[in-house]
């Protein structure tokens, strides 16, 4: 592999924060004529580290990948993250990854980047290993929203809690969810509004409730549509689901891709005392959610 640039990090979310961090790579790279690339892991360091006690990521390796690749980003290198792995020194780490495997010029990470055996290897002493074995370091200071450091922990604590405005001034861009569309009983289509059932890939969801939501499907296309989040307590079901109801869209699509984008919450989850009841509920918060996303009849967002 010829010399690279390379930015360095998890980057769940890949929120403003970290988007600074390879942004700073892939400039340099171009003022050095060579090739940005990204070194992200898999799975989640602390679903491998601390099992069940994990919080959820923010967004699958798949949706962080897209959101990557977005940057401009056309190489990522995904380490298959292990126990074994984790027990890495500081120094093999930079040796045998970053030297003979990616045969970095220049890394950049987060001031609070970690890494080796026990976390016992931070930005300083990876700028300590880079003048030893021959690659430079930039150390990117912290970035900030409304005067709080940015994080994934504080991001996925605002998406738990419905904070979608505070997420996506973290993020810089609305709190979405990706997921495989699967079968459901298909009760929607019985009441009228036929709905998408949303496998969400164990990314983190806002609560229960209704949603005004952008879906991006495969055909690339947007569309408006009402998302429904939580247990069918009407019909006396528990088990909780994330259902669309995609605003002027017919087709069959399981197993397709989806992504969907929360634009505003319209209420919490309640159960109704009839179905008749529940489908005038549904027809509310249909209107409501066109008139919020600026849909007109069956018309696609774009």
């Amino acid at each position: 592999m010829n010399k690279t640039i390379a930015a360095i990090g998890v980057f769940d979310g890949v929120h403003k924060g970290h988007a600074k961090i390879i942004l700073a790579a892939a400039r340099q790279a171009r003022k050095e004529g060579l090739r940005p690339i990204v070194i992200t892991f898999d799975p989640h360091p602390c679903s491998v580290l601390l099992g069940a006690k994990a919080a959820p990521s923010i967004i699958s390796t798949p949706h962080r990948l897209r959101l990557i690749r977005g940057l401009g980003i056309r190489k990522c290198e995904v380490i298959r993250f292990s126990k074994k792995f984790a027990s890495m020194a500081p120094r093999v780490f930079a040796r045998d990854i970053l030297i003979k495997k990616f045969n970095v010029r220049k890394v950049y990470v987060g001031k609070n980047f970690v890494f080796g055996k026990n976390n016992s290897g931070n930005s300083d002493i990876l700028k300590g290993l880079g003048k030893e074995l021959g690659f430079g370091v930039g150390i990117v200071p912290l970035a900030r929203a409304g005067g709080r450091v940015i994080s994934s922990t504080a991001i996925r604590e605002m998406i738990g809690r419905g904070d979608l405005g505070g997420a996506r001034s973290m993020l810089g861009r609305p709190v979405s969810v990706s997921g495989t569309v699967v079968s459901g009983k298909k009760r929607g289509r019985l009441l009228g509004f036929p709905t998408a059932n949303i496998d969400p890939h164990h990314e983190v969801i806002p609560p229960s409730g209704v949603y005004a939501v952008k879906v991006a499907l495969k055909d690339a296309r947007r569309y408006g549509g009402a998302l429904f989040i939580g247990s069918p307590e009407t019909f006396g079901e528990e088990e909780p689901v994330v259902e669309v109801h995609i605003f002027g869209f017919h087709s069959f699509i399981y197993n397709e891709p989806i992504e969907v984008e929360f634009v505003k919450r319209l209420r919490g989850n309640r159960k109704f005392r009839s179905r008749e009841a529940l489908i005038g509920q549904i027809r509310r918060d249909d209107k409501r959610a066109r008139e919020i996303l600026g849909v007109k009849g069956n018309n696609a967002l774009q």
